[in-house]
C-alpha cells in the first residue's frame, strides 16, 4: 500500500486539475484503511467531499460528511459542519447570458465534411480580420450576490479562529485597569467560547461585562496589584481548562524610590507551550504605562513600543517573557516638599511686609 503522503498528494493534485473521477476511484478502494477518527482520514475524507461535490454526487458526499461528524476533533466537526452546510445550499440556476452558443451555419451540409477531401494545392489559414465581436458587458448583479455567498460560507474554513486581546491599564499606579476582550472570526462563537463566558460571570460577579454576536469583553476596575495577578491568572485558567490544555501565568514587580522619583520594574512571563497544537489562535496583551517606557530587547518582532504604549504578540507554543520599567513622582514626598515650600514662601512675604511698613501716620512718642 502506497504510503500516506503519496496517497494524500496524488489525490490533491488530481483535485487541482479538476480529475474528480480519477481522485475518487483513486481513494475509495484505500479509505477504509484510514479511519475518520485518525488526521488523515478526516484529510482524505474531506478530499472525497470536494470531489464528489465537484461532479454533483451530493448524497455520497453526506455520508462521508456524517462519518467526519461523529469525530471526537472539535474541528474536524466543525469543518464537517460547514461542508455539509455548503453541500445543502440550494442550486441557483445560471442566467442564460452566462452560456455561450454556437449556432451553427445552415448552408453547411454534413456530407460535404465527407465527400470534400483537402488537396495538396488547399491552404489552411486562420481569418484574422479585425471584425468587432460586440460590446463587452460588465457582470450582472447575480453573478456578484453568489460570489458573496460563496466567500461567506468560505470564510469559516480560510479565515482565522479566535482573537484574545487583554489590556492592561497602569496609568494609575495604586489603581489598575485591565479589560478582557476575545472575539471569534467564525460566524458563530464556539462552544468553549460560550462556556468561557458563564464561568466568567460567575467569578467576577462585578464586573463589566459586554457580550455580542461574535465577541465578549470583561473591564475590571480600580484593581490592587495583588488582584490584577489574580483576576489574568483566573482568565487564563479558565480558557485552558475549557481548551483542554494547561498554561501558566507570572508578574513581579520591583520598586526602588530614589527620593522624588520612583522607578518601577515589570517582568511578565506567559507559558503557552501546551497551545502548540490550536491553529490560528490570535493573542495580544497591551501595557499602557504612566509614563514613557523602556523594554529590554525592544527589537523583537513580537513587540511594538509607542512612547507608554506595549503592543506585545503573544505566541503558542513557547514561553512569552517581557520585561520593561518606567519614571514615576513619588507624590507623598512631592506633596511634603509643595506645602514646605509654601510655608516658606508666605513666611517671608510676612517678614519683608512687616519690614516695608504699612505707610500709615504714626503716633508720637511721649
Amino acid at each position: 500500500m502506497d504510503s500516506y503522503i503519496q496517497v494524500a498528494e496524488t489525490a490533491e493534485l488530481a483535485l487541482i486539475k479538476g480529475e474528480y473521477n480519477f481522485c475518487i476511484d483513486y481513494l475509495y478502494p484505500i479509505i477504509e484503511s484510514y479511519p475518520p477518527s485518525s488526521k488523515e482520514g478526516a484529510n482524505l475524507r474531506t478530499i472525497i467531499i470536494t470531489a464528489l461535490t465537484g461532479i454533483n454526487k451530493k448524497e455520497e458526499a453526506k455520508i462521508f460528511c456524517k462519518e467526519l461528524l461523529k469525530s471526537q476533533d472539535f474541528k474536524v466537526r466543525e469543518n464537517a459542519k460547514y461542508l455539509m452546510e455548503i453541500i445543502d445550499s440550494p442550486e441557483i440556476k445560471k442566467p442564460e447570458n452566462w452560456n455561450i452558443t454556437i449556432e451553427s451555419n445552415p448552408t453547411f451540409k454534413k456530407t460535404s465534411l465527407i465527400s470534400s477531401k483537402p488537396t495538396k494545392k488547399d491552404k489552411k489559414f486562420i481569418n484574422i480580420s479585425d471584425i468587432p465581436t460586440g460590446e463587452t458587458k460588465p457582470f450582472q448583479k447575480g453573478f456578484i450576490f453568489i460570489i458573496f455567498i460563496i466567500l461567506l460560507l468560505l470564510i469559516p474554513l480560510l479565515s482565522g479562529c479566535v482573537k484574545i486581546e487583554n489590556t492592561l491599564d497602569l496609568s494609575e499606579i495604586d489603581s489598575v485597569n485591565n479589560n478582557f476582550k476575545i472575539e471569534s472570526r467564525y460566524i458563530k462563537k464556539f462552544p468553549w467560547q460560550i462556556n468561557f463566558e458563564q464561568k466568567i460571570k460567575e467569578i467576577f460577579p462585578d464586573a463589566e461585562i459586554s457580550k455580542g454576536e461574535i465577541d465578549f469583553s470583561l473591564k475590571n476596575k480600580n484593581l490592587s496589584k495583588e488582584r490584577v495577578q489574580e483576576t489574568i491568572y483566573n482568565l487564563q485558567k479558565t480558557a485552558g481548562e475549557l481548551l483542554g490544555e494547561s498554561t501558566d501565568f507570572k508578574i513581579n514587580n520591583i520598586e526602588n524610590n530614589f527620593f522624588f522619583l520612583k522607578k518601577y520594574n515589570y517582568k511578565i512571563e506567559l507559558d503557552l507551550q501546551t497551545l502548540a497544537q490550536i491553529d490560528d489562535l490570535e493573542l495580544t496583551f497591551n501595557i499602557i504605562n504612566p509614563n514613557k517606557v523602556r523594554v529590554q530587547n525592544q527589537n523583537t518582532p513580537t513587540v511594538e513600543v509607542s512612547r507608554n504604549l506595549i503592543k506585545w504578540e503573544l505566541r503558542p507554543g513557547e514561553i512569552n517573557s517581557l520585561e520593561f520599567s518606567f519614571w514615576s513622582w513619588n507624590k507623598l514626598l512631592f506633596g511634603f516638599l509643595l506645602i514646605f515650600l509654601i510655608i516658606i514662601l508666605a513666611y517671608f512675604i510676612r517678614y519683608y511686609r512687616y519690614q516695608i511698613g504699612s505707610n500709615f501716620p504714626e503716633l508720637p512718642s511721649n
